[in-house]
């Protein structure tokens, strides 16, 4: 093994061993320069995605707000730039999280019960899942008016929503009651992000699931159950008291509306009667012989045709005897003569 001391010392030192190589010192200072400028124009160009505006800081203060598209900041951490989502609707969600969302998402509801159990009006539990939509509005006010303003917003909500469940009963919040409590839920909670100047909108408020506790859900279902068919045997009975009661007044209404009629009808008859009685009267006062003999002469115009066969006979013929008709007509009837004035 050679050591160091070993080597040959017939080695020629050649012209400059030993020295570094000389840099021309206009070479560093173009190589630092271009650095320099390549460090100031990435650090003052950023880009504003379209459903973002940015907002500037210069040494923290609130310096101006740009549109999506590239924009130029001063560099060097004289301006910096938060980019907030003025145009995606955000959600939060409130017992439960999406793990996995699609067409078939995943949730948990793992350590999550604290959030979604609440106390009811009428001093009985329930299980409240629901989900508040939002977007920024004002993008100053959201990032400088309230410190974690995202965990601001979730502990309103919950309070908000704890204090509308409470005065309610658990039938009216399981139930009928749904859709008010979310609407009442958005319009307070609302109120509270304009009164501390969060710069958020509530978009909706939705009531995800709302169930009893686990440990009384089955006497909850049989409850359920008894009601639905309490209300099923009382629309029966309706029913069929409808059918009964709406039947019997209609023919009450039919028989009046008959007797009604039987009884215009009379009154106008008569009314007719008395009218002609009135103008035969008028004209048998004016002729009453033609009046008596036209009367006459209707009434029989009206009764012999249902006489049947009739012989009538001069009351001056002598010899002849009462017939008797032999062939049907008129059987049991014999004829007499006439009386004086053509009268049978």
């Amino acid at each position: 093994m050679t050591r160091f001391g070993d080597f040959p010392k017939n080695i020629v030192n050649l012209p400059g061993q030993g020295q570094l190589p000389k840099i021309p010192l206009a070479g560093v200072r173009a190589v630092l320069l271009v650095l320099v400028v390549l460090v100031l124009l990435f650090g003052s160009l950023y880009q504003v995605e379209p459903e973002e505006v940015g907002v500037v800081l210069r040494f923290g203060k609130y310096a101006r707000t740009t549109e999506p598209g590239l924009h130029f900041k001063i560099p060097l951490g004289i301006e910096m730039v938060e980019k907030v989502p003025v145009q995606r609707q955000l959600k939060q969600e409130f017992g439960f999280r999406t793990e996995r969302p699609g067409v078939r998402s995943e949730f948990t509801r793992s350590g999550l019960q604290g959030e979604s159990l609440m106390l009811t009006g009428d001093l009985n539990t329930a299980v409240v899942e629901w989900v508040v939509q939002y977007r920024v509005a004002d993008p100053q006010e959201f990032l400088f008016k309230v410190r974690h303003v995202e965990e601001t917003l979730s502990d309103m909500s919950e309070a908000v929503m704890r204090q509308i469940v409470g005065d309610r009963t658990v039938d009216e919040v399981l139930t009928v009651g749904r859709q008010e409590v979310a609407d009442l839920v958005e319009v307070k909670l609302q109120e509270l992000c304009e009164q501390y100047e969060t710069g958020i909108q509530i978009e909706q408020v939705v009531l995800q699931n709302v169930n009893p506790p686990d440990p009384v859900r089955p006497s909850f279902n049989e409850v359920n159950q008894a009601e639905q068919e309490k209300e099923t045997k009382i629309n029966q009975a309706q029913s069929a008291y409808n059918k009964v009661i709406f039947r019997a007044k209609g023919e009450a209404q039919q028989t009046i509306s008959n007797a009604e009629g039987y009884a215009l009808d009379r009154v106008n008859r008569a009314k007719g009667q008395a009218a002609r009685f009135e103008s035969v009267f008028r004209e048998y006062r004016k002729a009453p012989q033609v009046t008596r003999r036209r009367i006459y002469l209707e009434t029989m115009n009206e009764v012999l045709p249902k006489m049947g066969t009739k012989l009538v006979l001069d009351e001056t013929l002598e010899g002849v005897l009462p017939l008797l008709d032999l062939k049907g007509v008129g059987a049991g009837v014999l004829s007499t003569p006439a009386k004086p004035g053509g009268e049978q």
